[in-house]
């Protein structure tokens, strides 16, 4: 594949067909099919209790958007990253208990932590079905790469016997302190980088077979996914040991991401912004990993 060119062979052909008036239908379609498999979804994951219902609305709009403005493999790798950090939360979940109240929040998303994921992802499909260009593709998959390797990372790397070093200093801090880092975890972020990129190389190869394409110039999807989602999971953790906004609870003797501790007891500032809390932090990392993803794509691209 020529990098250079705007698009793969089989997105330009849909890019000619909007132009000409063609796929008008077709658009309409796939906005009506994402808006109803993601309320399916987030119903489902209402009910299951994976979502609050301000989760599942966020949910629904960021799913109908990735659907409708991006592919159906933009919509499928949404759902892998929402149905394997779901799957994940509930792991083990009695032995993450006891750290359950250093983090701003629990399993069962939000608005503010599905926007935070999701809501950059379903903003660059907008841009994309107005400009669809191959970088806004790489920007998309750097942005799921990079909260996907940031969930596995925190999933897994809390339950690392070795405890976990901060990021800047290298110090041992106790385990779920903004920052730290094991090897556990470090490890899980770059496997969770790999499978988004995997995932990604595989339904877009299958849309191309499909499409009567080649697949040769999908070929960089999975490095460039690989490295801006594992850049990007070292960046939030870089926020974290640094600006992130940390309180501490007085009666219950711990640092915490919380204004208001689980105890009731309102909570000290002790550090970082207050305004900068966990959604903040998710959503720049998000944006790192799709600019370092752009970054990637050029470099590429030029050679």
């Amino acid at each position: 594949m020529d990098l250079k060119s705007p698009l793969p062979r089989f997105q330009q052909r849909r890019q000619i067909g909007r132009e000409g008036g063609h796929s008008q239908e077709r658009e309409l379609l796939e906005i009506i099919i994402g808006l109803i498999s993601s309320t399916v979804i987030a119903w489902f994951a209402h009910r299951r209790g994976a979502l609050s219902a301000s989760g599942a609305w966020a949910a629904i709009l960021v799913g109908t958007m990735t659907f409708g403005f991006g592919e159906w493999t933009w919509g499928l790798v949404l759902i892998a990253f929402f149905a394997l950090s779901t799957l994940l939360s509930r792991y083990r979940q009695v032995d993450k208990r006891e750290l359950a109240e250093k983090f701003a929040k629990g399993a069962r998303r939000d608005m503010g932590q599905v926007l935070a994921n999701g809501g950059l992802g379903a903003f660059i499909a907008l841009l994309y079905f107005f400009y669809p260009r191959s970088p806004l593709l790489a920007a998309f998959l750097g942005s799921m790469a990079t909260v996907n390797a940031d969930t596995w990372a925190t999933e897994v790397g809390v339950l690392s016997r070795d405890p976990p070093r901060l990021i800047t200093t290298g110090r041992r801090v106790p385990p779920g302190t903004s920052g730290g880092m094991t090897a556990l975890g470090t490890t899980a972020s770059a496997l969770g980088a790999l499978v988004m990129g995997v995932l990604a190389y595989v339904l877009m190869y299958v849309e191309a077979v499909l499409s009567g394409d080649i697949a040769l110039q999908l070929s960089w999807i999975v490095p460039i996914t690989l490295f801006s989602g594992f850049l990007g999971s070292l960046f939030d953790s870089l926020l974290g040991a640094t600006v992130q906004g940390i309180f501490y609870c007085a009666k219950c003797e711990v640092d915490t991401e919380k204004e208001l501790h689980g105890c009731g007891l309102r909570t000290s500032h002790v550090r970082g912004w207050r305004w900068l809390n966990n959604d903040m932090v998710n959503f720049f990392s998000s944006l790192w990993g799709a600019l370092v993803a752009i970054a990637l794509w050029g470099v590429i691209a030029t050679r």
